[in-house]
């Protein structure tokens, strides 16, 4: 019996490739006021959307799927969303 591979990842890295940001329906945006750095939204991102600037983080909408798990998982609250404008 022969099993289709799947979620194989032949070229790790190669997201930044591909600007996955149009396929957002809402826009996280991160209150730097409220923002410690902690870096939790980075690591669980998918998309890896998120980037230091100094010491809080902001996000790379060309990226960003607006997926909202960085909002979920804030310890801070630092993370709210609007819809995308188009």
């Amino acid at each position: 019996m022969k099993f289709n591979t799947g979620a194989v990842v032949h070229e790790p890295g190669s997201t930044k490739k591909n600007k996955t940001g149009n396929w957002r329906e809402e826009r996280p945006i991160i209150n730097m006021a409220k923002c410690t750095g902690c870096g939790i939204c980075w690591v669980v991102c998918p998309d890896g959307a998120p980037f230091k600037k100094g010491k809080v983080f902001d996000i790379d909408y060309d990226y960003c799927k607006g997926c909202l798990i960085c909002k979920r998982e804030c310890p801070f609250n630092a993370i709210d969303s609007v819809d995308e404008e188009r």
